[in-house]
């Protein structure tokens, strides 16, 4: 019987969870399609996360304190220091050693994730040590950037890309936005990137008689920041066309758990307040309604459920990408957005009734096949570095720990 592929898949989430959950979605879809996938998370657990069938590893987590993501502290809430750096970085490499993977996936980065670099770029070291053919390195990203808060930080990811990376996968659809609209020196990556399609789980059959059949779903994604786009949703209310339905609010386990009381315990009649639940795309596809912040996941998973949407985007710290991305979808008609600057009951309510007045099913204004078309390029890459004998001694990858 021929071994399947081996893939070490490292992700590390910070505030939210949406790298997190974008990985197992892709992470299923690897297993699904002949891989055997190792899951190496570097975040907080998340309750009800589902790996599917690969390997799920968690390693001591960590998190940023705020949005600005310049503090990360450990599971007790003190900062990290390099003690706990080498700790880490030694428990990765004994997960590379005793997996053996043919492909290393490591999600954002160098686009992102620079804090972690004191563990990514020695397991790209190890990489390049191992005797020929060492694995196949891949960068996963998704389809938007952050701004840098430095110009410079774009000449390290050009350069980290160029210096350590075999295959750049951009998890969205160029004819809806390209890479370069926030990543401007794309042409001198594009030799080895190409774009998937958006990252989704398979739609649901929407049943009219299960949970969230006929409801509003408001769901806030990790939870952490969320308070705005909550209090918001809930005074909309009233005054919405919708203010007869049955609403449910699904709140992220980041949120703490005395201000999930305070809006469980206070909810008016009609609307239900608990934790996110792993249904999530059942009650999107049973729903009358979603408003949710306009992160990557829950966004693609809204138009792979096809349901009216409303969304109010996270714009807080630097970031950027979910207004851009609602924005975009907008503009073609697949969802209503509320402004960062313009959050109120009132205009959500409006929001809520411009939606409604939209056809029962939207259709996805985009390639929604990124999970399937991921595993696809992957084992073409994969052949094709076989085939190619990269991996010699004059491609080992040598890193710089002071770059």
């Amino acid at each position: 019987m021929t071994q399947r592929p081996r893939i070490l898949f490292y992700v590390q989430h910070l505030l939210g969870i949406g790298h997190l959950m974008r990985a197992g979605t892709l992470s299923r879809a690897l297993e699904a399609n002949g891989f055997e996938t190792t899951l190496v998370s570097g975040g907080t657990s998340i309750p009800g996360f589902d790996p599917g069938a690969s390997h799920f590893e968690q390693l001591s987590p960590t998190r940023a304190t705020d949005k600005f993501f310049k503090v990360l502290v450990d599971a007790q809430d003190q900062q990290i220091d390099d003690t706990w750096k080498a700790a880490r970085r030694d428990a990765l490499l004994d997960i590379y050693h005793r997996t053996a993977p043919d492909i290393i996936l490591i999600e954002m980065y160098p686009f992102g994730r620079r804090q972690m670099r004191f563990e990514i770029e020695p397991l790209i070291e190890a990489a390049g040590n191992t005797p020929a053919p060492r694995p196949l390195i891949v960068s996963s990203v998704r389809d938007i950037l952050v701004e840098p808060g430095k110009p410079e930080r774009v000449d390290e990811m050009v350069d980290r890309v160029r210096r350590y990376f075999d295959l750049v996968l951009i998890h969205g659809d160029r004819d809806f936005i390209s890479f370069d609209e926030t990543f401007p020196r794309m042409s001198e990556i594009a030799d080895i990137s190409r774009y998937t399609g958006y990252v989704a789980d398979p739609p649901r059959t929407p049943d009219t008689r299960g949970p969230g059949a006929g409801e509003v779903i408001v769901s806030t994604g990790g939870g952490a920041v969320s308070d705005d786009m909550l209090q918001a949703a809930m005074d909309s209310r009233s005054i919405s066309a919708l203010a007869n339905a049955r609403w449910r609010v699904l709140v992220g386990h980041n949120l703490p758990d005395a201000e999930f009381a305070a809006y469980r315990d206070n909810a008016p009649d009609g609307v239900t307040v608990e934790r996110a639940r792993p249904d999530f795309p059942q009650l999107l596809a049973n729903c009358t309604l979603s408003i949710s912040q306009g992160g990557y996941n829950t966004v693609m998973e809204v138009l792979a459920a096809g349901t009216r949407a409303v969304c109010i985007p996270y714009a807080g710290g630097l970031e950027s990408e979910q207004t851009l991305r609602c924005s975009l979808l907008a503009e073609k008609g697949a969802l209503e957005i509320v402004e960062s600057g313009a959050v109120t009951g009132k205009n959500v309510a409006r929001a809520i009734d411009r939606a409604m007045a939209r056809k029962d099913h939207i259709s996805a204004p985009v390639d929604m096949a990124g999970a399937g078309n991921t595993a696809t390029m992957l084992s073409e890459s994969l052949n094709h570095h076989r085939n190619a004998g990269i991996g010699a001694e004059t491609d080992e990858i040598k890193v710089n720990p002071d770059a």
